[in-house]
């Protein structure tokens, strides 16, 4: 997904992927809608992960259509490719190995697809600015490019959790210790425009839910088990000022989620444009 000198802080752990498996059960239907496919449309998908995102646009794009999808480690292609067999959709997409500031394209590709898509990529990378102009040089003129990523300061939960706050900031610092940014998603329109692109389009992409909300307990295990993920991360920060702080405060949000006025408010940064003609 990343490029050398830059990390992404979850790992692909199989823990991690089972994670990022129940992510995509989440949001996929969300992210897929949001592009708008209408049939027969080829597709590069960068930084695809498990692949699931990419399958399902694939079947969107119908028979006409084809999706290269784009991943560097070879961990999540082995997974991908597992997922994919067990599905019955083997074949469905072709995956590659390669990283996303050097895509594996052949001199006719360049330029031929009609949509590059990235989802949670740029908040990895040291250098997404170099992605979206890789993108934008990836799709035929008139071609859409579509970002999704995060800004992570925009994780609300009410009524409050004591030193949760604390503890995501910490979380963000593991970003920028790593060279990365956690708050990309607000820049997603001026990446585009600085890329070359001509942006069209931004919008949130709801991802919180309530007490009561079937799918609540899971967007909080989701959130639990980043924290956990990031624990040595976190501690690195030294904004913390012990490891029980953390073991605290997941302790507390898990007993939080239990109320029945419980609420937590996120939502992914999506925008898109088009490169001129």
């Amino acid at each position: 997904m990343t490029r050398a000198g830059s990390r992404y802080v979850h790992g692909t752990s199989p823990e991690e992927q089972g994670r990022l498996s129940r992510l995509n059960a989440m949001l996929n239907e969300t992210s897929a809608a949001a592009l708008g496919l209408s049939g027969g449309e080829r597709i590069l998908d960068i930084g695809s992960g498990l692949g699931q995102l990419s399958r399902e646009m694939a079947r969107r794009a119908g028979p006409a259509g084809r999706v290269i999808a784009v991943e560097r480690s070879p961990e999540q292609i082995g997974e991908a490719l597992r997922l994919a067999r067990a599905a019955g959709e083997d074949g469905l997409i072709e995956i590659r190995e390669g990283d996303a500031l050097d895509l594996p394209l052949s001199e006719t590709e360049w330029g031929s697809f009609d949509l590059a898509h990235a989802r949670f990529v740029l908040e990895h990378v040291p250098d997404p600015l170099a992605v979206v102009r890789a993108m934008v040089r990836a799709v035929r003129p008139g071609g859409r490019i579509v970002l999704e990523d995060d800004d992570h300061e925009v994780l609300r939960a009410w009524p409050p959790v004591a030193d949760l706050p604390q503890v995501w900031a910490a979380y963000m610092r593991t970003y920028e210790m790593n060279g990365n940014d956690p708050i990309v998603g607000r820049r997603l329109v001026e990446l585009l425009h600085a890329a070359g692109a001509v942006p069209i389009e931004n919008r949130w992409l709801f991802f919180g839910g309530c007490s009561g909300d079937p799918h609540f307990p899971a967007l909080v295990e989701n959130m639990v088990s980043i924290l956990e993920g990031a624990r040595a991360g976190i501690l690195g920060t030294g904004m913390l000022p012990a490891e029980r702080t953390l073991d605290d405060v997941i302790a507390r949000f898990r007993g939080w989620s239990e109320r029945s006025d419980a609420a937590l408010w996120f939502a992914r940064s999506w925008a898109a444009g088009r490169r001129p003609v």
